[in-house]
């Protein structure tokens, strides 16, 4: 997957690189191997903020620069152009949900209180990253143009859907889930339903008169979105 994230530098962005030593043809030397995974690493963070703030129509290079510490032409020289290092946060900010969801380490043997668990995980993560809410949203408004280009973000994804479907046939396989059930579309259910109710906290709150944020709200609707999924899933009589 690594290898997959690695984009190739144009040769202008090569030739406006981190001034200091040159190797043949006046090219710059990359920085030490430590200090390049930092760099990289702190524009990358800085990319996130500014994105999920701005979008990607207002999220300047210099102000991603400027977040980081960093110089403009850092940026192309890792990333290559603007559009590239959205791409990046976009995979970063899914492999940082499957890489949290893949440490609950769930107990297949309970397929039911382990369904209940990814229900809970998917509400705080939403909570704990509204970061991510704001970037699929700008994603949207562009129609997926940019996170189709990835080209990790299917294997981002598999992981999470094979999990679900072996917590579901371990379920089936035990009499407590009923059969004929796509596991898409359970995965999609808990998405949907937490990713809703946390993406429009601020409009329902004033529409419905309640505070969505409020700690015995959020807790119902967790208990509820957990119901309601292990009834549609549960084996009938």
């Amino acid at each position: 997957m690594a290898a997959d994230n690695v984009v190739k530098t144009p040769r202008a962005a090569r030739i406006n690189a981190p001034s200091g030593k040159t190797g043949r043809k006046g090219r710059p030397k990359a920085p030490a191997n430590g200090r390049a995974v930092d760099t990289r690493e702190n524009i990358l963070q800085a990319a996130v903020k500014v994105f999920a703030e701005r979008g990607l129509g207002g999220g300047r290079i210099n102000l991603i620069s400027r977040a980081a510490r960093s110089k403009e032409r850092m940026i192309y020289y890792y990333f290559g152009s603007k559009e590239k290092l959205f791409i990046e946060v976009l995979e970063k900010i899914y492999r940082d949900m499957w890489e949290a969801e893949s440490a609950l380490d769930l107990d297949l043997a309970d397929p039911a209180d382990a369904l209940a668990r990814i229900v809970r995980f998917t509400m705080d993560h939403y909570l704990a990253h509204p970061e991510m809410l704001a970037l699929l949203n700008n994603e949207n408004l562009h129609r997926g143009r940019y996170v189709s280009r990835s080209r990790t973000m299917k294997e981002l994804s598999s992981p999470a859907l094979d999990l679900m479907g072996r917590i579901y046939r371990r379920g089936v396989e035990q009499g407590v889930f009923r059969g004929g059930i796509s596991p898409l579309h359970i995965y999609l259910s808990i998405l949907a339903l937490n990713y809703f109710y946390v993406s429009n906290r601020y409009t329902l709150s004033s529409f419905l008169g309640i505070d969505q944020m409020a700690e015995d709200n959020l807790s119902a609707w967790r208990a509820w979105v957990a119901d309601t999924v292990l009834r549609a899933v549960q084996a009938r009589d």
